[in-house]
Parts: structure tokens; C-alpha cells; sequence
């Protein structure tokens, strides 16, 4: 099955879509990656949605890829006497310290002495997604006197968030380390990292993984923000994260972040996700309003890789609908002549490497002849996601022998992964790439593709190799590529 669009769709799994029927409509619905958010469900459930994705995969015969998303510590205030909460008016003192008491309509319990003993006055607590806002007064190491400057109703368990301050937490906690062990046991292809504030995060995480799944950091915090660079750089990919960065942020600052950050991820050649509430309305309603068109839209000519769902396809009315649109969105996006301008426009020129001509030039081969597919084998995945970041206008065909690696491929932009026998000739490789350019409908014979691979094989980061091949009849029959 071949996407006639370049974008990724990322749909998160749940009660709505928690069967092979559904989940099965989701990928030919569009859907190429499918979330799995360990925050919710048991391991059984999450395994079992796992291997209801591997089924498919088999049974359609085309990789696709799973993404644990973990859950990061959440800070939460404890509980009131009053269980239906008490009423935050605005100017009223409010204190949040470690006693277990139950809360009143002066105080509560917040159990996390981290947090009293990073706050400084003036430093802001957000209460249930920013509909309370605190400003710190004084604190201690088991308290915040505070001054209520937006009130509201605040309830048992509400989430806190602390955007002024480092905290000196880590992004994994204790939940975490067992889900993500779990989860790379199960087999996931990437690992999507929560509450991350600095590289050091990052790291953590990937020597737990070991290898066995890429890293992708979800940028939520302002910490993060500031940091961005520096993360990027330990990432194997990002997720524009714009729920909390919303709360923590001022939300008029969230869409020029969510361009620098895009930007930043497609000059690393590092695939980025744009997610939270982009079809939101779909969770009970089974058409969009125009704002979440746009912001989909918006999200797709930036030249993100991937656009995600959430509730949308894990909890709502519309799970299929809502791919559909997605899908609608993309292509009608993509036909426009001015997302090539702006796509144009914002490439990144790299040309550090090598690796980096090599794609260049072959995307300006492809571009100016009557090329059909720019070919690419890749071992680890490097070489395809180089030829993603220069977003060709010709299809891109990615070779690997690795099922792992075409999994993880599957969440890069315009990349059409299809798994080929191991190679160790360069002329192999060639009658490869062409066989796969006809059979999946790139090109037909006589056609041209453009191949390029590194030699010697199978060794990253050695792309040197461009060549024109021709779709050549004899080739294509060949039985001995010797």
C-alpha cells in the first residue's frame, strides 16, 4: 500500500480503537504510526494492542511503526475534605505544603519537597491545566504561602505545574522505568520520552533503552524550550508537545516556538511530530471546525514529519473519521503549489558531509531530469533521513534489511520503506532498488530512478555512492545479480 502523501499520521490507540477491525481501519485509513501512551491501560492492554499492530503489519505486509509514549512524573496537589473541592477566589491566600491533612479552602497537601525546595518567590504554580494560577509569596522546604491570581474550583488530585523553575526531578520516574523496560521488551520502535528539562534526560533514557528503541523527546516544558538544541542533539527525534506547553507558556507564544522547534528538528534530519488537539472537536463531533483544518494545514506546510492524534482515535465518537480527515487534509496540502514554495523555502543548505552532497545532489538530479524516485539503502536509517530533510519533490524509497530500521523509518517524512535482501554489491543494489521502484508503483520500465548508497555496505554513515539507473527490462527479469 503506497501513501500518496509525504506527511506521517501518527493516531494513538485506546477504548475506541482497542480491536484488529478498527485499528486495521486506522492504518488504511492513513495511520502510519500508532501511539501507545503508558499512561493509561495495563501492560496486558498495551501488549495486546502491540501485537494486534503486528498482525496487521503481517497480514497488509508493510512496516509500520509503534511509539510508547511514557507517562513522566506528575505532579499533583492530595486531597480535600470537601470531596467536590473548594473555590479559589482570586486575591485569597492559598498555602500548598507537605502535610497529609486534608485540604481546605486555605490549604493543601502537595507531596513533592522537590518542588518547595526549588520555588522562590515570585515563582508561578499552575493548578488543573492552568485554570488556577498561584504566585509564590514565601516558601520553605515543606511550604509555599501563595496569593490566588486567577481562581477557580480546585479538587483531589489536580496536576501542578511549576513553569518558572528547574526542578530538580528526573523524567523518569519509577512508573517509567518499568513501562519503558516493558516496553522495549515488547518490541516498540520508539520511545517517547515526557517531562524532559535537559539533555541529561535524554541520555538516561537511552542507556536504559540500550538501543532497542529510538528516543524521541517531547518538548512540554519551558526548561525544554530554553534547552532545545542542546536536546535536539541527543534526540533520535521531537514531539511538539503544545497541551503543556500551552499551560506553562502564554499560548500566543506557542506557535512561533512550535516553527523554531520544526525548523531546528528538519535541519538535524530528525523526524518531528506535531501533536495535541488537532482534530479535538472530532473526539464527539464527525466533521472538524475550519481552525483545526488550518492548524493541521499549518503544521504540514512547516514540513513537519508527522501530525498526531490523541483523544481523537483513542477515546472518541470518530476514531476513523478523524484519521480520514487528517489524511484529506494532507493531500490537499501537499497538491497546493505554494507548499512547495514554503517547503522550498525553509530548507536548511547542510553540507557538511559527504552524505550530505550525495542526497543534495540527488534531489537536484531528480528535480531538474525526469526522474521518477530517489532509491536510498539505508542500515541504520541515516542515509533515507538525510534525503527526507532536502524534501525532494519525487518520491522517496527507502531499502533497508532491517525490519527494525524500516519501523522506525515509517515516522519519517515522504519515506516509503520496503524491506530488501542483505547487500554487499553495489550492481545487487541497483537491480534491488529497481525491482521495488516497479513492483511498489514508483516507477515502470524504462523509467530512471536515482539510487545512492555507501560502500562498503551495511556500515553507517558511509553514503558515497549516486547513480541514474534505469528501469531496464533485463534487470528487472534478472536472476543473478552477478
Amino acid at each position: 500500500m503506497r501513501r500518496l502523501r509525504n506527511v506521517k499520521i501518527v493516531a494513538t490507540l485506546g477504548p475506541a480503537s482497542n480491536d484488529y477491525k478498527t485499528i486495521r481501519a486506522l492504518f488504511e485509513a492513513g495511520a502510519d504510526v500508532f501511539r501507545l501512551n503508558m499512561s493509561h491501560g495495563t501492560h496486558a492492554d498495551i501488549g495486546a494492542r502491540h501485537k494486534i499492530i503486528r498482525q496487521i503489519e503481517s497480514d497488509i505486509g508493510r512496516p509500520i511503526a509503534i511509539l510508547a509514549d511514557l507517562q513522566g512524573p506528575k505532579l499533583r496537589v492530595g486531597t480535600f475534605a470537601n470531596d467536590a473541592g473548594e473555590e479559589l477566589i482570586e486575591g485569597a491566600k492559598f498555602r500548598m505544603d507537605l502535610s497529609t491533612t486534608p485540604g481546605d479552602v486555605t490549604r493543601v497537601n502537595l507531596p513533592h519537597p522537590e518542588i518547595f525546595a526549588a520555588l522562590e518567590p515570585g515563582a508561578a504554580l499552575l493548578v488543573n491545566d492552568g485554570k488556577i494560577r498561584l504566585v509564590v509569596d514565601k516558601c520553605g522546604k515543606d511550604f509555599a504561602d501563595c496569593t490566588v491570581t486567577v481562581g477557580g474550583t480546585i479538587s483531589n488530585r489536580k496536576g501542578v505545574n511549576v513553569p518558572d523553575v528547574l526542578l530538580p526531578l528526573a523524567a523518569l520516574s519509577i512508573k517509567d522505568r518499568s513501562d519503558l523496560e516493558f516496553a522495549c521488551e515488547l518490541g516498540v520502535d520508539w520511545l517517547a520520552l515526557s517531562f524532559v528539562q535537559r539533555p541529561e534526560d535524554v541520555l538516561e533514557a537511552r542507556q536504559l533503552a540500550r538501543g532497542r528503541a529510538a528516543i524521541l523527546s517531547k518538548i512540554e516544558k519551558p526548561a525544554a524550550v530554553k534547552a532545545y538544541d542542546a536536546i535536539l542533539q541527543v534526540s533520535d527525534g521531537i514531539m511538539v508537545a503544545r497541551g503543556d506547553l500551552g499551560v506553562e507558556l502564554p499560548v500566543t507564544s506557542v506557535p512561533p516556538i512550535q516553527k523554531r522547534l520544526v525548523r531546528g528538528a528538519r535541519a538535524a534530519a530528525k523526524p518531528v511530530i506535531v501533536a495535541t488537539q488537532m482534530l479535538e472537536s472530532m473526539i464527539e463531533s464527525p466533521v472538524p471546525t475550519r481552525a483545526e483544518v488550518s492548524d493541521v494545514a499549518t503544521a504540514i506546510y512547516e514540513g513537519a514529519d508527522a501530525i498526531m492524534l490523541s483523544a481523537e482515535s483513542a477515546a472518541g465518537k470518530y476514531p476513523i473519521e478523524a484519521v480520514t480527515t487528517m489524511n484529506n487534509v494532507a493531500l490537499s496540502v501537499e497538491k497546493d503549489p505554494t507548499y512547495r514554495q514554503v517547503i522550498e523555502a525553509s530548507r536548511v543548505i547542510q553540507r557538511e558531509t559527504i552524505g550530505d552532497g550525495i542526497v543534495a545532489a540527488a534531489r537536484e538530479i531528480a528535480e531538474a531530469t525526469n526522474i521518477k524516485a530517489i532509491a536510498c539503502f539505508s542500515q541504520s536509517g541515516t542515509t533515507a533521513s538525510l534525503v527526507a530533510r532536502e524534501r525532494p519533490r519525487v518520491p522517496i524509497l527507502a531499502l533497508t534489511p532491517l525490519m527494525s530500521t524500516a519501523r522506525r523509518m515509517s515516522l519519517t517524512w515522504g519515506l516509503h520503506c520496503a524491506i530488501t535482501e542483505p547487500q554487499d554489491r553495489f550492481k545487487g543494489a541497483v537491480i534491488a532498488a529497481i525491482r521495488a521502484a516497479v513492483a511498489d508503483g514508483f516507477a515502470e520500465k524504462e523509467d530512471f530512478i536515482v539510487l545512492t548508497a555507501g560502500v562498503p555496505f551495511n556500515v553507517k554513515g558511509t553514503t558515497n555512492i549516486l547513480r541514474v539507473a534505469p528501469c531496464d527490462e533485463r534487470l528487472i527479469s534478472a536472476v543473478d545479480p552477478e
